[in-house]
């Protein structure tokens, strides 16, 4: 990995003082208090104690033969001001920090929209949107992960087998030098060298199934070995912890043993792709004996398109200070149809759809909540391996306040954000989302469904917004049959733009191109909804 320390020129006039307050303000990313000053006259003419004396700093040395400019370091910002003014002096800018990004040689990177997105490459060719992703290229010219942490992957099992996969699996020491048959570790289980399997009772995790590998995958696939796809970080400590079947099913009870193996164990992370079912107060418990144990606890959303807040989902709503809930991104930036959501529940959305990943068959391209958790788990890993020993309340705290604001996700997920992994790793936090409708112009518009809507509704709405560019509506109530009762968006070329069902209050519609948008609700016999109140229109 190559880093460089590369200098960003930024001229300064003699009578510019608000460009260097604004230069300063950059220090965040700079070589503390070292500055590149070039002289107004030919450095030649100069010896360096000279210059130094002539200025009144340090000078650390010249930056070429070629250049007049030298490097010095001061930590008075009053004094490069002063010198930004000077008629000695031309230019005055910061030593800033520029890497290269780091891209690895893995062949099916290219595929990999959730780690670097360039608007076309989906695996299963949907339309993306540049910059939708995870930042995963300048996180790692930070870290690309660490062996020291250990994250269990609580799912269909692992195959080890796979290339990408096993110089990344978690070695029960003990029981790789011990005696076949015997438990040589003491801990209860036999021959647990790569995790257990609590569906078949054995020490042989191998994933009958391919869901548990791809997330495997996702996480710490090994980066930049030329081989199939890169994890989100190429390092770690892959724990197998198998409770789902080939089937894709388990029992409450092996998930329960499950958790609490990977806890024995020593498990920092846990993944967990899975979910269903009522409140469980042993699973509440197994999970709550995992934050004790300062292990993260990694979770999807779900898939059913519900309101999380509304209608609980496990064991994403456990109210347990380690729960990290995940919702589901598409390329485009919009939240996948699928995916659970929830204000309060649901902390952060991640790539979910259309991922590429390692499975025994072979690289396969899945969707889902269990797709996007992932991302998210080998995020946790390079933020383990940056910062040792930070607590699960504190990972995920970082994770959410360093997340990417994206308007469609307000009022769905907590953070109202999307994972950043360079965010994450640096601490820093981002403004508003430039593309949120709330800071467009605005005007009172009144458009209302039939209220509640008669069984096998039709009915058809117009907005016509002249001159504008773009606009949204913005819907103070949005109450449909979930899956069943449906509002189409169309263009003015009656192209459908987005499809919703269920709740949408208080958000913004899909955005249109123009001065038009055609709005379709339909029902069928069963149920009928309040429909929807448009209360107001934003536009450029």
């Amino acid at each position: 990995m190559f880093k460089g320390i590369l200098v960003l020129l930024l001229g300064i006039s003699q009578t510019a003082m608000a460009s260097i307050d604004h230069m300063l303000s950059l220090s965040d990313e700079t070589i503390k208090d070292q500055y590149i000053v070039r002289l107004a006259g030919p450095l030649s003419s100069y010896n360096m104690s000279e210059v130094e004396k002539t200025l009144g700093v340090k000078v650390i040395r010249q930056i070429s033969v070629q250049s007049n400019a030298v490097l010095v370091e001061s930590s008075s910002q009053d004094m490069m001001q002063s010198l930004a003014v000077s008629p000695l002096v031309q230019n005055v800018s910061p030593n800033q920090i520029v890497s290269i990004q780091m891209t690895p040689n893995d062949p099916e990177f290219g595929k990999l929209w959730g780690l670097y997105n360039t608007g076309n490459n989906d695996p299963r060719g949907r339309a993306g949107k540049t910059g939708v992703d995870i930042r995963a290229m300048e996180a790692w010219d930070i870290t690309t992960g660490s062996k020291d942490v250990v994250v269990a992957i609580i799912d269909t099992g692992v195959d080890a087998r796979i290339a990408d996969l096993k110089n990344n699996m978690w070695v029960n020491e003990a029981e790789l030098n011990g005696q076949p048959g015997v438990d040589d570790d003491g801990n209860g289980f036999i021959d647990d060298i790569h995790g257990y399997d609590f569906v078949n009772k054995d020490g042989d995790p191998t994933d009958d199934h391919g869901h548990g590998s791809h997330v495997a995958g996702t996480i710490a696939g090994e980066g930049n070995n030329g081989i199939d796809v890169a994890g989100v970080s190429w390092k770690a400590q892959i724990m197998g912890v198998k409770f789902l079947s080939a089937s894709g099913s388990g029992t409450l009870a092996d998930a329960i043993s499950a958790i609490d193996y990977a806890t024995q164990m020593g498990a920092m992370i846990s993944n967990n792709s899975w979910g269903g079912g009522g409140y469980n107060a042993e699973l509440q418990a197994a999970i709550e004996r995992a934050s004790a144990a300062n292990s993260l606890f990694v979770v999807a959303a779900g898939n059913q398109s519900n309101n999380n807040d509304s209608q609980a989902y496990y064991p994403c709503s456990y109210d347990v200070k380690n729960v990290l809930c995940v919702a589901s991104l598409d390329s485009n930036g919009t939240m996948s149809d699928f995916s659970n959501y929830g204000a309060e529940r649901v902390d952060v959305a991640a790539p979910g759809r259309n991922i590429l990943s390692t499975t025994p068959g072979g690289l396969q391209v899945f969707s889902g909540t269990s797709m996007a958790t992932p991302h998210v788990a080998g995020a946790a890993v390079l933020l383990l391996s940056e910062n040792p020993g930070m607590s699960p309340e504190d990972i995920r705290a970082r994770i959410m306040a360093t997340s990417k604001p994206n308007y469609r996700l307000k009022g769905k997920v907590a953070s109202g954000g999307v994972l950043d992994a360079y965010a994450m790793l640096t601490n820093q936090t981002h403004p508003s989302d430039p593309e949120d409708p709330a800071n467009w112009n605005q005007m009172d518009y009144q458009v209302s469904s039939s209220h509640p809507y008669a069984e096998n509704a039709e009915e058809t709405y117009t907005v016509e917004v002249p001159n504008a560019t773009k606009f949204s509506l913005y819907f103070e109530k949005f109450d449909t049959e979930e899956n069943y009762d449906k509002v189409t968006f169309k263009d003015e070329n009656g192209n459908v733009i987005a499809e919703w069902s269920g709740t949408h209050n208080n958000e913004f519609s899909p955005e249109v191109q123009g001065t038009k948008l055609i709005i379709e609700l339909k029902a069928d016999h069963t149920v009928q909804r309040h429909g929807f109140d448009i209360t107001k229109v934003y536009y450029q």
